[in-house]
């Protein structure tokens, strides 16, 4: 080979690194646009809540309107719903749009079918709960209207139940793998936010910029008391496989439902609330820890 055909060939090999770099610059420069795009904006692709007055706010019968301060100063808001003889006291986690009017046959199905007193309560941002929300926020707001509940029955905040739906399921284990419950119910709840911004944007590099994680996954495997799973068999928004996982991960007593040709937000059928009240009838003590609960 010549000089001149020497020349060219690096002159060749000089342009082709002078695009990679510049193809690669430019990929690092969108995958960091990206990032930036989802830090600032990944609240508002997790959280959708109606604030008031959107929903129907008519109390449901027997139902008692409360207000309770989070820890960090936030005023929350709630539906109570007692029972006279509770088989137990459950705090329920909403999913991620909506607010507590959207749960009303959720409040009375618990209290009626189920025989529970129950709370189902608004994060921030939420109905009439002020603030914005953020994983933090909704943890704290979860733990005080825990406290509140355990003030209000006048027992102990590990016997209370904690239950979700979807995005509250997974903030319940958390709150569960961290702090204790009596028992822990998930509906249609998947691992982790990433697992789920993965499977809905899987071309965005989401898992190495969320910052919220809420990640049940982990959290149930910290668990060791009882856990009761149902899930929707052809959920289209959260994969029947999320409670699988979680299913095989729980360390202490499980149960799995798979409810038939079901959707993710169709209404729970009244054999599920069944289910339910057949498992907390099986916990080894009664609501406050102290004796055989009645079968």
């Amino acid at each position: 080979m010549d000089v001149r055909a020497a020349d060219e060939t690096l002159g060749h090999f000089a342009g082709l690194l002078r695009a990679i770099a510049r193809i690669t610059a430019a990929v690092v420069l969108t995958f960091a646009v990206l990032g930036i795009v989802i830090m600032l904006w990944e609240e508002a692709f997790i959280f959708f809540p109606s604030p008031y007055p959107e929903g129907d706010w008519t109390l449901p019968p027997g139902a008692e309107e409360i207000y309770f301060v989070a820890e960090d100063g936030i005023q929350l808001h709630g539906w109570f719903l007692e029972h006279s003889d509770p088989i137990a006291v459950v705090l329920y986690c909403h999913g991620n749009a909506g607010n507590v009017t959207h749960r009303a046959d959720v409040l009375l199905a618990f209290r009626h079918i189920v025989g529970a007193s129950i709370l189902v309560f608004d994060y921030r941002g939420y109905g009439k709960s002020s603030g914005r929300p953020n994983e933090q926020g909704v943890l704290i707001d979860t733990r005080s209207a825990r406290t509140w509940l355990a003030a209000r029955t006048g027992i102990s905040e590990k016997h209370i139940v904690l239950a979700g739906q979807s995005l509250g399921g997974a903030v319940a284990a958390v709150v569960a793998g961290q702090d204790g419950a009596r028992a822990l119910i998930l509906e249609n709840t998947f691992t982790s936010i990433p697992d789920m911004a993965a499977l809905h944007y899987p071309l965005l590099p989401v898992r190495a910029f969320l910052r919220t994680k809420l990640d049940a996954l982990s959290h149930i495997r910290r668990y060791r008391g009882p856990v009761f799973i149902a899930h929707a068999e052809n959920d289209s928004i959260v994969p029947v496989n999320h409670s699988r996982r979680l299913f095989e991960a729980a360390a202490g007593p499980k149960e799995l439902l798979i409810i038939p040709g079901a959707e993710h937000n169709d209404p729970l059928p009244d054999t599920y609330y069944l289910r339910v009240r057949e498992f907390l009838s099986q916990l080894d003590s009664d609501i406050r820890g102290d004796r055989p609960h009645p079968k």
